[in-house]
């Protein structure tokens, strides 16, 4: 069965805000041991700027992945 357009959204979206999540907690956790203590406010604008930056590599490499599809399918 195929995924709906909708359920697919839905997906990403969850996988963003979830990764969003982990990134905050981590940099709490992983900060300190290398002497960098930063804020929740800090850690929350980092953790948006990392989630920016995955979203944009992710779609990057997904057009990519899709670039080298059509162009096999075409031989």
């Amino acid at each position: 069965m195929k995924q709906s357009r909708i359920m697919s959204l839905v997906e990403s979206v969850a996988n963003v805000i979830v990764g969003y999540g982990i990134a905050v907690m981590a940099q709490m956790a992983i900060f300190p041991l290398f002497g960098l203590h930063a804020t929740l406010a800090q850690n929350m604008m980092m953790g948006a700027i990392f989630t920016v930056v995955s979203i944009i590599r992710s779609y990057a490499l997904r057009r990519i992945f899709e670039e080298i599809r059509v162009r096999r399918t075409w031989r």
